[in-house]
């Protein structure tokens, strides 16, 4: 609701598709900051007080923002308010993000050789909410304007820090000395296994990221269909991206993390390399599904073998570089939309394309060989 309802939000209130596109970045940037502390934090405070900390924030935020919208007419004020909105719950949410994310570590960790079930939970519970959010934001906008939203928004907040677990037990002070993204990645660089499936995602991500990016254009203005229609492919890579989730789990349960991951990186790759080619408004729908659903598997792998090589006491610094780092592709690939002519932009899917199958090859290659990398 956060990252799709507040934009929303932004439109009603503005009018202004500008201003709605500012406030993605304003909801992006400050996420991209806020893995440079929110890892730190984490493993110095904990993982329960970090989360319910950011919940009860965000909560304070956005019921703030719907009293000072309901006295407010559109104007200046109200932009400036829901513009200030979009930056503060942007990076708010990336800190119940990762305190969330390193308690899913340490249940992996605890599960053993399970680990991979924990984590297809848990991003089962990602890809739902990533299908529901939005739509419950619109419903809600549409129907209730802006204080239901947000007033539903603030009550999602106080029910996730309500219904956090207690603490109990604090990190070391050791552990917060060697917290920090300096730690992390010194931590990132001694576990080559996970190091090498990190650059080849790297890779992977320009072309997700480009994709993301191009696809508005490619649909609405190479396709001449419309908004939705381009909307309407992202839901249902979600969904595909949902059913592969189950699938990895059972792949992983009858062959094993690498194989399956293996199969998830050749089935992305080859998927975006079609998509290249692509030139009917089905085609793009059933490859970016296909694409979605090994982004799906290769996500899984990842997650497990991130909570089984990262130590306890650093989990919270590494996993913030590692997000870092996947990100930093996806608002690099808008610079990348906003240079090249959409003509060329097939060329330009096709180069990453090829780029993305030799990163997930090498990766895939140096992981099957590599003796840290689990069963």
């Amino acid at each position: 609701m956060t990252t799709y309802g507040i934009p929303l939000l932004v439109l009603a209130t503005t009018g202004s598709a500008a201003l709605t596109g500012l406030a993605f970045a304003l909801e992006w940037f400050p996420r991209i900051g806020a893995f440079t502390v929110a890892g730190t934090v984490v493993d110095r405070f904990g993982t329960a007080r970090v989360f319910r900390a950011a919940c009860v924030t965000r909560a304070l935020a956005v019921l703030a923002a719907a009293l000072l919208l309901s006295g407010l007419e559109a104007g200046a004020p109200a932009t400036v308010t829901v513009m200030v909105l979009a930056a503060v719950t942007g990076f708010l949410t990336e800190f119940s993000y990762v305190a969330a994310e390193a308690a899913g570590g340490k249940a992996s960790r605890a599960a053993g050789d399970r680990a991979h079930r924990v984590q297809s939970v848990l991003l089962a519970i990602d890809q739902s909410a990533m299908l529901a959010g939005p739509l419950v934001s619109g419903l809600l906008l549409e129907h209730g304007g802006p204080a239901a939203m947000l007033s539903t928004l603030a009550g999602f907040s106080l029910l996730a820090a309500t219904l956090c677990p207690r603490q109990t037990t604090l990190p070391s002070g050791a552990a917060a000395k060697k917290s920090g993204l300096r730690a992390g990645w010194r931590t990132l660089r001694s576990l080559p296994a996970l190091a090498w499936l990190i650059g080849g995602l790297v890779v992977s991500n320009c072309a997700v990221g480009l994709l993301q990016a191009a696809m508005p254009v490619i649909v609405v203005t190479e396709l001449g269909r419309s908004s939705a229609d381009a909307g309407m492919i992202w839901s249902v890579a979600a969904l595909a991206s949902l059913l592969a989730i189950t699938a990895a789990r059972r792949a992983i349960d009858r062959w094993g993390l690498w194989p399956a991951g293996a199969t998830a990186a050749a089935l992305a790759a080859a998927a975006t390399l079609a998509v290249a080619h692509a030139d009917t408004y089905r085609g793009y729908l059933l490859l970016i599904a296909v694409l979605m659903a090994g982004e799906g598997g290769l996500t899984v792998v990842l997650r497990t073998l991130r909570s089984h090589l990262i130590p306890s006491h650093v989990f919270g610094s590494t996993l913030a570089v590692t997000i870092l780092l996947l990100l930093l592709p996806f608002p690099a690939a808008g610079l990348l939309v906003a240079a090249v002519p959409a003509a060329q932009l097939g060329h330009a899917i096709t180069v990453v394309a090829l780029l993305q199958a030799l990163g997930l090859a090498t990766a895939f290659t140096r992981l099957r060989t590599l003796p840290a990398t689990p069963a």
